[in-house]
Parts: C-alpha cells; sequence; structure tokens
C-alpha cells in the first residue's frame, strides 16, 4: 500500500479570474480553465501557451494551433471582484459554510 500524498487545499478554483505575477505573462489576465491540486498548477486561458503539430485526420484539417499550458499556483493571484486589483485569500465560516473572501476589501468570492 503506497502513502496517500498531502495536498494543500488550493485558493484558486476553475472559473475564477487570476493575474499572472511573475514570468513571461506577468500582468496577464484570464480566466482558469482547470486547477491539478496534485501538482499545484493551473491552466489559465491565453497564459502560457504551446504550439501543437497536429496530423490531418478525415474529419479534421492538420496544422499548428496555440494551445495553454499549465502555470504554477504560487505564480497567480485571484482577482478583486470589488476592485479588479490582485489580491490574497482569505478563508472564513459565513452562516455555517466556509467561504473564500478577498484580504483587500473584504468582500466574499463567490
Amino acid at each position: 500500500m503506497g502513502k496517500k500524498k498531502f495536498t494543500a487545499k488550493l485558493k484558486i478554483k476553475k472559473g475564477d479570474t487570476v493575474v499572472v505575477t511573475t514570468g513571461a505573462y506577468k500582468n496577464k489576465r484570464g480566466e482558469v480553465l482547470e486547477v491539478f491540486p496534485g501538482k499545484n498548477r493551473a491552466i489559465v486561458s491565453d497564459v502560457n501557451l504551446r504550439k501543437k503539430h497536429n496530423k490531418p485526420t478525415q474529419d479534421q484539417a492538420g496544422g499548428i494551433t496555440d494551445i495553454p499550458a499549465s502555470i504554477h499556483i504560487s505564480n497567480l493571484m485571484l482577482v478583486d471582484p470589488k476592485s479588479g486589483n490582485p489580491t490574497r485569500v482569505g478563508r472564513k465560516v459565513e452562516a455555517g459554510k466556509l467561504v473564500r473572501y478577498s484580504k483587500k476589501s473584504g468582500e466574499i468570492i463567490k
């Protein structure tokens, strides 16, 4: 029996709008398309694009397409719903449910 690897609870979810804080795509905004908690990585639309060479098939033409590759979670910050600026994320219990909130404005993130 293998040991189960611990994965921390991530502050970013699918559908969130995030800002890239470092790297070649710094200050670029995008929507989170997919999150990989085990690897601490996420795929963000129009960020970290890679070329994919596709062979033609019977129903699809071949060619070169851009696909987004994953980026590390530590290089992303959630966008504050009130001001639109990058913000840190906190968690608190409200009405018996754990919710995420913006540390800058205090507003609850849906």
